[in-house]
């Protein structure tokens, strides 16, 4: 088979598509073709070597694939061939192996998709995983109205705006450009900022009245993140769950602890929380997988490339200009 491997780190043309030998099902496992692949950021901090759960090398990428059973080993009853199914490395020991034509997995921890899903849009599906945790697990039955999204065009943020909007929340997204903006409404946010144009906290705070938002949702990171307080309801939280712009920093209780008083809360989220989990973890994409076929989330595909041309790929996610989902095609 096809695949893309890496041998060493770095930069994005350390991944070489080679031929492997195409794995067999094993007592208990499945073989799957590959239809669609996934790209996410693990894969690139995984690529450059400063990933915390970091695989050996030499190792096949990838944590997110859409594809079809071909065989299935003995002792299996679950998935037959032909069945569609979404394959995710964060139920295997490695988190790693789907940027290839072919891989298995045991049959328990792989999920079968219905007829009629379009598969390109499923393999699409681990930015969601992380928005249904975001909005489910990790807030704890916290009561909420409206939620203040950053980063709104990328894969998890228009993942949280469509999500929000299912679950008949207000959204305000946070974009960088007209574009960004028109993509960001058409995933459902009911207003749109432009932090190129407008203070974030200042017409957040307009567009509420004054009161805040209940939740703000932030991937960004960096020495602002402290000051968003300053635009969330007197009850509200803050989840952090990326740092695209660095450590966080700030102190919490300072920001706070001052007027318009409130009593705000701070989360870290991180989906390896869920790494001892299996069972939530498979609520979490059960649900979406029933979501998606409902129609009432639609992944956005920004663009496919051929599987070969993984480096490009890469190249293309890390350029800033991606809106929802990148896709390689075996």
């Amino acid at each position: 088979m096809k695949a893309v491997q890496m041998t060493e780190t770095g930069g994005p043309d350390v991944l070489k598509y080679v031929e492997l030998p195409t794995p067999k099902a094993g007592p208990g496992e499945v073989l799957v073709k590959a239809h669609a692949i996934g790209v996410c950021m693990p894969e690139t901090l995984v690529r450059q070597g400063v990933y915390a759960w970091m695989p050996p090398l030499p190792l096949v990428p990838g944590i997110e694939m859409s594809g079809t059973v071909v065989e299935t080993g003995s002792g299996c009853s679950q998935l037959r061939v032909g069945q569609k199914v979404f394959v995710c490395a964060r139920e295997f020991k490695e988190r790693a192996n789907c940027y290839a034509e072919y891989i298995t997995g045991p049959e328990n921890r792989i999920y079968p998709v219905p007829d009629g899903v379009d598969l390109d849009e499923v393999a699409g599906l681990a930015n969601y995983q992380v928005a249904w945790h975001l909005l489910n697990s990790a807030l704890k039955g916290l009561q909420y109205e409206s939620v203040l999204v950053l980063a709104a065009a990328g894969g998890v943020g228009s993942a949280l705006v469509q999500l929000a909007r299912v679950y008949g929340k207000r959204v305000i997204a946070v974009t960088s450009s007209a574009e960004r903006a028109a993509f960001v409404r058409a995933q459902g946010a009911d207003e749109i900022i432009d932090r190129t144009q407008s203070n974030v906290i200042e017409e957040t705070l307009r567009l509420t009245g004054g009161r805040g938002v209940d939740i703000i949702m932030d991937c960004v990171g960096g020495p602002q993140v402290t000051t968003l307080f300053k635009c969330l309801e007197r009850f509200g939280l803050l989840m952090l769950y990326g740092q695209l712009e660095g450590m966080a920093s700030g102190n919490i209780i300072e920001s706070i602890h001052r007027p318009p008083w409130r009593s705000g809360a701070f989360r870290y989220f991180t989906m390896h929380t869920l790494d001892d989990w299996p069972e939530l973890r498979a609520r979490g994409t059960l649900d979406l997988i029933r979501l998606l076929h409902e129609g009432k989330i639609r992944v956005p595909i920004y663009d496919r490339i051929p599987l070969a041309e993984a480096p490009r790929a890469h190249r293309v996610f890390e350029s800033g200009k991606v809106m929802g989902k990148l896709l390689m095609k075996p």
